[in-house]
């Protein structure tokens, strides 16, 4: 089992940027995948970044060269910089965690922080 809880969505202004964070509780020696999803108004739930425990790192064409995923492994906790934010970033953000890669299914959802990007 493995819970995720994330913090740190808001509201900003185009051009700014945000950090979210995501704390993650799983069975010692479970080894999962973790990313980032977001899912915008009417729309389907996609995709965002992923890490791996060496630290190698995915991202979706979108936000590549703008969002920065990192993790601290001593604190089991997930981060996302966000960069340069459009308004077009304005989605609620979902921390996601599977045995697999992430973007062949997702075991394990958090519930999700609202990120509003002005313009």
């Amino acid at each position: 089992q493995v819970q995720l809880v994330e913090s740190g969505g808001g509201l900003v202004q185009a051009g700014g940027s945000l950090r979210l964070s995501c704390a993650v509780s799983r069975r010692t020696g479970e080894t999962v995948r973790i990313g980032w999803f977001r899912q915008a108004p009417g729309k389907e739930r996609v995709f965002v970044a992923s890490i791996s425990w060496s630290g190698g790192s995915t991202y979706a064409d979108s936000v590549k060269d703008r969002f920065t995923i990192s993790r601290d492994n001593a604190k089991n906790t997930l981060y996302l910089q966000l960069n340069s934010l459009k308004p077009e970033d304005t989605a609620v953000y979902y921390c996601a965690a599977s045995p697999s890669d992430l973007r062949d299914g997702v075991a394990y959802w958090g519930r999700g922080t609202q990120v509003t990007v002005s313009s």
